[in-house]
């Protein structure tokens, strides 16, 4: 309702303010110029605004035009940088249109019959050489500096290995007594009240909260995608390398995500779901998770692969 109510004022009052362009004087249009400017800004930041509380935590909203809310220290800074290059990208749109605006009402054929024949101006062509190497200079730096942050793992408290396969994955706890274990998407015929549709899977990752998590990211058969858009995590598997992630969620509960490299027909059907608990919680799931998970070394290690099935671990 905001959004709407946003853009019907925002687009009536543009309406008026082009009409008082036409029937005013050339010396009052940069004054009806700058009341415009200020209309698109007021409407933008409504537009934002309306954006920003439709995001959700954990999973995609009805209608979400923002990013997800972050979890983790890597996501709030990925939400700043986005949220600046907003600002930066709007300025630049609005100053273009006040620029283009004052050249069709000031410079038409009629109100200036007479064209200038200037080819060259010099001050201008060093300023639009000049200003946007400064801007990319600007945006440079928080942008390595996320990179950095995003690249650069901190001394983990737990290791995590995700291996894609097709179309699931696997999760290993090489530190907390070497057990595997598979996480299948449940059906939506099998799906229990609250459990979002395509992203609820049969067994989930846990980790503890606010403890580093690194994730060491490997494909079984072709390349996936391990992404889980509220810790700001996106990072390849590929077979036969081992890529490397990490996370710190600050907040308990259950956050999802998918494989977003496109790894053949059942590609939107294998969801990541993490949740995240208290490390008393933590604690007792590793302990069930020995058992529950342990291997069984009655099974040949090939059978399963070469039927085309998920192992039962």
């Amino acid at each position: 309702m905001l959004l709407r109510s946003a853009l019907k004022y925002g687009l009536r009052s543009s309406w008026t303010v082009v009409t008082k362009i036409k029937k005013q004087g050339a010396e009052r249009q940069m004054k009806v110029f700058s009341r415009l400017t200020a209309i698109a800004v007021t409407a933008g930041a409504l537009i934002a605004s309306a954006g920003v509380a439709m995001a959700g935590l954990g999973q995609p909203s009805p209608w979400e035009m923002d990013l997800q809310d972050s979890a983790s220290p890597v996501m709030a800074e990925v939400a700043s940088f986005h949220y600046f290059l907003l600002w930066v990208i709007g300025a630049i749109s609005l100053f273009v249109l006040v620029l283009l605006g004052i050249i069709v009402v000031r410079f038409n054929a009629r109100a200036n019959p007479t064209p200038s024949r200037t080819t060259h101006n010099t001050p201008i062509e060093i300023a639009w050489t000049i200003l946007p190497v400064i801007i990319l200079a600007v945006i440079a730096v928080p942008s390595f500096r996320l990179l950095f942050t995003e690249l650069d793992v901190p001394t983990p408290d737990i290791t995590i290995k995700a291996t894609g396969k097709q179309w699931f994955w696997s999760y290993s706890y090489p530190d907390n007594g070497n057990f595997e274990f598979d996480s299948l998407m449940v059906a939506e015929k099998d799906l229990k009240p609250g459990q979002p549709r395509l992203l609820t899977a049969d067994n989930e990752m846990v980790v503890p909260v606010n403890k580093v998590v690194h994730v060491l990211v490997t494909g079984a058969d072709v390349i996936h995608s391990f992404t889980v858009p509220s810790f700001g995590i996106r990072i390849d598997a590929v077979p036969g390398r081992i890529n490397e992630t990490w996370f710190k969620a600050t907040t308990e509960g259950m956050f999802y995500g998918q494989c977003s490299e496109l790894c053949g027909k059942d590609h939107s059907f294998m969801p990541i779901a993490v949740r995240v608990v208290k490390d008393s919680d933590f604690a007792a799931w590793v302990s069930d998770a020995k058992k529950k998970y342990a291997a069984d070394d009655s099974v040949p290690p090939n059978t399963f692969a070469a039927a085309g099935e998920p192992s039962p671990r």
